[in-house]
């Protein structure tokens, strides 16, 4: 009987370097808060947001997509012939099939690597992280290419008090590849299907083709109810991620959670709690909630103003619906 081959790739993977792309338009509280009922002050207060990024109608979520991928493809200098597999996050992209992986790679010369897209909504970065890392290590591609990129604005209701003054659009990237040390710590995942009511769209589009009296679907969200989960619950999975790395909350050096909301991130920080000199990312003020492309959007900032610095050991935990939720410590590039 002939024997089974099976490839190997590299011992460690880390990431090579990030990618960001904002919308253009600056959204302040105050152009939002009339039809909401509501106030600078109100929204300040309850979420940290002074304003959000917001692309132009014409440009897709595909178009934020690239627009980040050629920047991390610029900043790394890696081929993107060199690229083994995209892998996108996006829970905005309006086509069913074919993927919006497919179409990037091809935009930016990365045909033919294998591409595919991930729902898992605001943790869909760390999840193609996770899979990147094991894709690298098991010899399946070289350099992997993750997005995260959403356009949320094209799924809010102006009127909606629970989740849609919160929402800006952007993308952000990475490459994955081989290392000679460990870069990338285990991740922890998973999801509660339980709580899957939490945060959803209002109907599908299945029921609009058959009441269009239902308008276009929007997202809401049981605000009180996320707070709490994201704030009491996804502690304890940073905690496991951080131990998972051989590590202690004293050893970590930036955090990045998802960019929901700033008194979840000040939640988390004091139940993990991790030490006064940890840099934390706090890109929500000003460019709001991203979904999956907000912690490669805020890694980003720290890293280009200099607040973060290579090598630096960096957890980053992402939560959202489904609930879906991934925590790993990286070594930044």
């Amino acid at each position: 009987m002939a024997t089974l081959t099976q490839a190997q790739g590299s011992p460690f993977s880390r990431i090579y370097g990030f990618g960001a792309y904002r919308g253009d338009n600056v959204v302040t509280n105050d152009d939002i808060a009339g039809p909401i009922d509501s106030s600078d002050e109100w929204i300040r207060q309850r979420t940290g947001i002074v304003t959000r990024r917001r692309a132009h109608t014409e440009e897709s979520v595909i178009d934020l997509a690239v627009r980040a991928a050629r920047d991390v493809l610029a900043t790394t200098g890696i081929d993107p012939s060199d690229i083994g597999a995209v892998i996108m996050s996006t829970v905005t992209y309006f086509h069913q099939t074919p993927a919006a992986a497919a179409i990037v790679a091809e935009k930016i010369g990365a045909t033919p690597a294998a591409a595919f897209d991930i729902s898992a909504a605001c943790a869909g970065y760390t999840y193609g992280v996770a899979q990147a890392d094991a894709l690298v290590r098991a010899g399946t591609a070289r350099y992997v290419l993750v997005i995260g990129a959403e356009k949320m604005s094209d799924f809010i209701d102006p009127t909606d008090r629970s989740i849609s003054f919160l929402l800006g659009d952007g993308a952000g990237a990475v490459i994955v590849g081989p290392s000679d040390q460990p870069g990338i710590g285990k991740t922890v995942w998973g999801a509660d299907g339980t709580k899957a009511n939490l945060i959803y769209q209002t109907h599908s589009w299945q029921e609009l083709n058959a009441n269009p009296d239902l308008g276009w679907p929007t997202l809401r969200q049981d605000g009180p109810s996320v707070f709490k989960w994201a704030s009491f619950t996804m502690a304890p999975i940073a905690k496991e991620a951080i131990a998972a790395a051989g590590l202690t909350p004293d050893d970590i050096d930036v955090f990045v959670p998802h960019q929901a909301n700033m008194r979840i991130i000040d939640q988390l920080i004091k139940q993990i709690k991790l030490p006064d000199h940890v840099v934390v990312g706090r890109d929500i003020a000003d460019t709001g909630n991203t979904s999956a492309a907000s912690i490669p959007l805020a890694t980003h900032r720290l890293l280009s103003e200099g607040q973060a610095k290579s090598g630096d050991l960096c957890l980053q935990i992402g939560f959202g619906a489904g609930l879906a939720y991934a925590a790993q410590v990286i070594a930044l590039p």
